[in-house]
């Protein structure tokens, strides 16, 4: 898997004062910058791999695009390490016609983490982004059944994870419980983007006939991706924040969480999701 997976000599100590010595598996995590033309926008903590996938989930949730028409060129850029190896990690991106480009001033010249979707915004204003999709009371029901398999097929489909026990997942699922796209990262929002872009990337957008499966928490920043996507269900495993079920009620997306073994809570729009 190249360098998404770095081998690490560890130590394991335990209180019987044993110490042993092992080679560990840990999931990549290095630093993405995205470039208009020789303008940085913004630097983002991945895991390397799908990185044209994340940038065009990326500038989708910002925005800036709404479909592959509007992505011109994304390209990797010069960049080397102290040994003097190519990085991949710039990508120069070049906008189509019906973008809406950033102005230089917003640019957001910060580093996001693995674990911030939105950090370098300045307002929860800024982020409620107006998505070109809308979502119909009638995209995308899906059967109550169907929606519990999801968590299952996604854990039992995630390789990365499996070797590393260190990455989150999404995965874009038809409404009768086929996986279509599987991501796999350090970061959960970077997840999510590497989903989205490989859809727009296929002209598939809008998604209203999907349900998407994270393998954490839903925070703000999901339900916000989701909706520009115009994705009707997002589901997981862990919580919700407050943040995001008030958006996705504003939104008209079905929020569901804690999706469990047979039962799950279903915060937002609830009538989505049909059956016993």
């Amino acid at each position: 898997m190249g360098r998404k997976i770095v081998r690490r000599r560890v130590i394991r100590a335990t209180l019987d004062g044993a110490r042993k010595v092992r080679e560990e598996k840990l999931a990549g995590e290095e630093p993405l910058e995205i470039r208009f033309g020789a303008t940085a926008y913004t630097t983002s903590m991945r895991t390397p791999g799908d990185d044209f996938d994340l940038v065009a989930g990326f500038l989708l949730a910002e925005g800036i695009i709404s479909g592959s028409e509007q992505l011109s060129s994304m390209r990797y850029c010069a960049g080397t390490d102290a040994e003097g190896n190519q990085t991949y990690n710039v990508i120069e991106v070049q906008l189509g016609p019906g973008a809406h480009p950033p102005e230089l001033a917003a640019m957001r010249n910060v580093v996001t983490s693995s674990a911030c979707g939105i950090c370098g915004t300045n307002s929860i204003d800024e982020v409620r982004k107006k998505s070109t999709f809308r979502i119909g009371p009638q995209d995308g029901k899906v059967q109550l059944e169907v929606l519990l398999a999801m968590p299952d097929t996604l854990r039992e489909s995630q390789k990365l994870f499996s070797h590393t026990g260190g990455v989150h997942a999404a995965g874009l699922f038809s409404t009768d419980g086929k996986l279509l796209v599987l991501r796999e990262d350090v970061g959960r929002h970077n997840a999510v983007d590497k989903v989205l872009g490989a859809a727009l990337r296929a002209g598939k957008l809008a998604l209203q006939d999907t349900v998407l499966q994270v393998s954490g928490r839903a925070s703000f920043e999901l339900v916000q991706k989701a909706a520009m996507a115009g994705i009707p269900t997002l589901t997981a495993v862990s919580a919700p924040s407050s943040l995001a079920v008030g958006l996705a009620e504003d939104t008209g997306l079905t929020l569901a969480a804690f999706s469990r073994g047979s039962s799950v809570n279903l915060y937002t729009h609830p009538e989505r999701v049909t059956g016993s």
